[in-house]
């Protein structure tokens, strides 16, 4: 997540349209040297085409931009209810269970944290067993290895963690349903990030964006035939990376867990999960939250 607008520096946004700057800047002088060569030949363009083509362009692009939004805000809902039920979950184990339970109520907690990271680095196709959050033994590591859902196979660890309180009696009836119920929505989560995750936004829509621009920018170039050069192909650059860089701003959004630094910081949040848990368990130990990495937050 982009955290300091004004520290983002020119060379990042650059690297972000620099393709198609490229582009813009050979289609301005093949157009410049074909009108100069046709000039007695072409019809006058009216400025209106392309003021017309512009307009529909920026549409397109705030329809986009806000599609694009609302996907990554929904990744972030999703990550701060995995906030909430993480927490509550311990907070649960501590007001359900006796003082002889801790040693439970630690080890649903350490595998909480970790399922917390496995979740974020899967979501980002990473492996999750490669972090050492020290959550895990090596039992668990061993077994979790050779499973495709990593974040699944901890969370249901964590059920018949719940499942054995309850058949020695540790925990009543009413206090089970409650913590199989915050199992339920932290399950529900993980899936909802996967659907995030997992769904394509449209490509054609990007392509047929893509070519609405390059030809705003060829109608442009004919409109202003009688502008020199020097002027001419700089305001054609110009516009045309104001366009594209909306359109990959709204690119990089629409998928928030593609480890990118405008991704929602789910490994920001898992540390401030741990944190927390760490806190109601009164470890000593506390790590400090992630800092920023330059202008963003992973």
């Amino acid at each position: 997540m982009i955290v300091n607008t004004r520290g983002i520096p020119f060379r990042y946004m650059f690297s972000k349209v620099r393709a198609e700057v490229a582009i813009v800047t050979v289609i301005g002088l093949i157009f410049n040297a074909f009108t100069y060569l046709l000039n007695d030949r072409l019809p006058d363009m009216p400025l209106g085409v392309p003021a017309f083509l512009g307009t529909a362009i920026s549409i397109l692009l705030s329809f986009k931009m806000s599609q694009s939004y609302e996907r990554w805000w929904e990744a972030r809902k999703v990550w701060g209810s995995i906030v909430n039920d993480s927490r509550s979950l311990i907070v649960q184990l501590q007001s359900y269970l006796g003082k002889d339970e801790q040693s439970v109520i630690g080890e649903i907690g350490h595998r909480q944290i970790a399922w917390c990271y496995a979740l974020g680095d899967t979501l980002r196709g990473l492996n999750p067993l490669t972090r050492d959050t020290g959550c895990l033994t090596p039992n668990e590591v061993a077994e979790l290895s050779s499973l495709s859902n990593k974040p699944l196979a901890i969370m249901q660890r964590q059920a018949l963690s719940i499942k054995s309180l309850a058949d020695r009696d540790a925990l009543n009836v009413f206090y089970r349903v409650q913590l199989d119920q915050t199992i339920v929505r932290l399950i529900d989560s993980m899936g909802k990030a996967e659907r995030i995750n997992s769904t394509v936004f449209p490509v054609t829509y990007r392509l047929f964006l893509h070519g609405a621009i390059y030809l705003f920018l060829i109608t442009l170039s004919i409109a202003i035939q009688d502008v020199s050069p020097i002027f001419e192909i700089p305001l054609l650059v110009l516009i045309s990376a104001l366009f594209f860089l909306a359109e990959k701003t709204a690119y990089n959004l629409q998928d928030p867990f593609r480890n990118r630094p405008s991704d929602t910081p789910v490994t920001a949040i898992a540390r401030t999960i741990e944190i927390n848990i760490r806190e109601l368990l009164g470890e000593p130990n506390i790590p400090d939250p992630l800092k920023p990495r330059t202008f963003f937050l992973l």
